[in-house]
C-alpha cells in the first residue's frame, strides 16, 4: 500500500479497532444485553443476532429434517397431490405423530407448506425437489461429512477422515491405480449433480461454438461434455481423468451416441502431461479440491496444452462470493479440509494462479446462481 495510503487508513481502522473492543467488552455483559432487548433502537438488532445464533447452533437440526424428508422421498409423495400426515405415515410405515411432528419441521424449515383439509403440500423450498436427483444426491452425501464433524477438533488436529476415505484420489498416493470399486461412488455423485453446473456455465459461455475441441479436465463420467456436445453438434470432446474414472465416461458416451466425436484419455494430471488437440480445456469444479501445488501445476499444464489462441475456462464455487460468504470460508473451508485436499478461493486469486500461469486476458463470466457456480476465462496467448 503506498504511503500516502497508508497515513489517510490509519486512524479509520485505529477507531474502526476501539469501536470493535469496546463492542466486545460490553455484549459478553449480561446487564448490557439486557438493556439492548428493552431499547426500542437495539432490540430488533439485539433479536435478529439472537434468531442468527440460534440458527447456528440448530443448522444440524434442520439439516438433518431435511435428510429424513429426501429418504422418505416425502418430496416425491407430494409432488402430485397434498397429502395429510397419516396418509404420508400410512404409506411409509411409521408413527403417525412422528411424521406430523417431521411435516411440520419442514413447513417451518419452508420446504413444505400447510394446504386446506389438514393437508401438506410442497413449500417454496421443497418445490425444487422432486426428480431432482442431483440435489437428493448431494443432500444423501452430506451424512459423510457431518459423521466428520460430529467431532470438530479431530478435524481440524489432521488424520484420516470420512470424507478423505469417499474422495479415494484426495490422499492417495498413486491415484492413477485407483480400481474402478474405489472411483465407483464419488464417479456417479458428481455425475448426477454436475447438470445443474453444466448448465449455468455453458449459459454463461457464449463462444462455445467458436471452438473445434473442447477438453475437460478431471471430467468425471462426462456429464458436462456430455452437455456441451448436446448445444454444439459439431464439437468434439476429450475427457482426460484418472484411468478408471475414464473409463466409466467412456461407458456413458457410448450409451448417449457420441463415441464418435468423444475421446477419454486415462492418466493423472499431476505426474502426466495433458494431451493436446484441444483450443478449448474445462476446468469444472476441479482446481479448488487440490492443493496449491497441484492447482498451479494444473493450470500450467493446461497452459502447455493449448495452441496460441486457445483458452481455458474454469468455474467452481469462489470464496467471498457477495451475498453467499458463508458458502466459501465457512462451508467449503471445512469441507476441504475434512476431504484434505484443496481450499476456497476467491477470484482475485485464482486470477493471479491463471496470469502465473501464462494466461492472458483473465475474465469473469456472469452466471446466474454464483452460489453455485462462478467462471472465470483466459487466453493463451503465447
Amino acid at each position: 500500500m503506498p504511503p500516502a495510503e497508508l497515513a489517510g487508513a490509519g486512524p479509520v481502522s485505529s477507531l474502526r479497532e476501539r469501536v470493535l473492543a469496546l463492542r466486545d467488552r460490553l455484549v459478553p455483559d449480561p446487564r448490557f444485553r439486557r438493556w439492548a432487548a428493552r431499547f426500542p433502537p437495539t432490540r430488533i438488532l439485539a433479536r435478529r443476532r439472537a434468531a442468527a445464533l440460534f440458527d447456528l447452533c440448530a443448522g444440524f437440526v434442520y439439516s438433518q429434517a431435511l435428510l429424513a424428508l429426501v429418504r422418505l422421498r416425502v418430496f416425491d409423495l407430494l409432488r402430485d397431490s397434498p397429502l395429510t400426515a397419516a396418509e404420508v405415515a400410512a404409506r411409509r410405515d411409521l408413527p403417525v405423530a412422528s411424521v406430523e411432528r417431521l411435516l411440520s419441521a419442514g413447513v417451518a424449515l419452508r420446504l413444505l407448506d400447510r394446504r386446506s383439509g389438514g393437508r401438506f403440500g410442497l413449500g417454496p423450498l421443497g418445490a425444487a425437489m422432486p426428480g431432482n436427483a442431483g440435489l437428493e444426491a448431494m443432500i444423501e452425501h452430506h451424512a459423510v461429512l457431518y459423521a466428520d464433524l460430529a467431532d470438530p477438533v479431530a478435524v481440524l488436529r489432521g488424520g484420516e477422515t470420512g470424507l478423505s476415505r469417499y474422495w479415494a484420489y484426495a490422499r492417495a498416493e498413486s491415484p492413477g491405480a485407483l480400481r474402478a470399486e474405489d472411483v465407483a461412488e464419488y464417479s456417479a455423485l458428481m455425475a448426477a449433480s454436475q447438470a445443474m453446473i453444466a448448465e449455468e456455465v455453458l449459459d454463461a459461455y457464449r463462444d462455445l461454438r467458436g471452438h473445434r475441441r473442447l477438453m475437460d479436465v478431471g471430467g468425471g463420467e462426462g456429464a458436462f461434455l456430455a452437455a456441451a456436445a448436446a448445444r454444439v453438434p459439431s464439437l468434439r470432446v476429450t475427457l482426460f481423468d484418472l484411468p478408471s474414472v475414464a473409463a466409466r465416461a467412456a461407458a456413458r458416451f457410448a450409451r448417449d451416441g457420441l463415441s464418435d466425436r468423444a475421446e477419454t484419455v486415462g492418466g493423472d494430471f499431476r505426474t502426466d502431461a495433458l494431451p493436446g488437440g484441444a483450443d478449448l480445456i474445462s476446468l469444472v469444479r476441479v482446481l479448488h479440491d487440490h492443493d496449491d501445488d497441484a492447482a498451479h501445476g494444473l493450470l500450467r499444464a493446461a497452459h502447455a496444452a493449448l495452441p496460441p489462441g486457445g483458452r481455458l475456462l474454469l468455474a467452481e464455487p469462489m470464496a467471498g462470493t457477495a451475498g453467499a460468504e458463508a458458502m466459501g470460508d465457512a462451508y467449503f473451508g471445512l469441507y476441504l479440509l475434512a476431504m484434505r485436499s484443496g481450499r476456497p478461493r476467491d477470484e482475485g486469486e485464482l486470477r493471479r494462479f491463471l496470469e502465473e500461469a501464462g494466461f492472458a486476458r483473465v475474465r469473469a463470466l456472469p452466471t446466474r446462481v454464483p452460489l453455485l457456480v462462478r467462471a472465470l476465462v483466459a487466453d493463451r496467448t503465447i
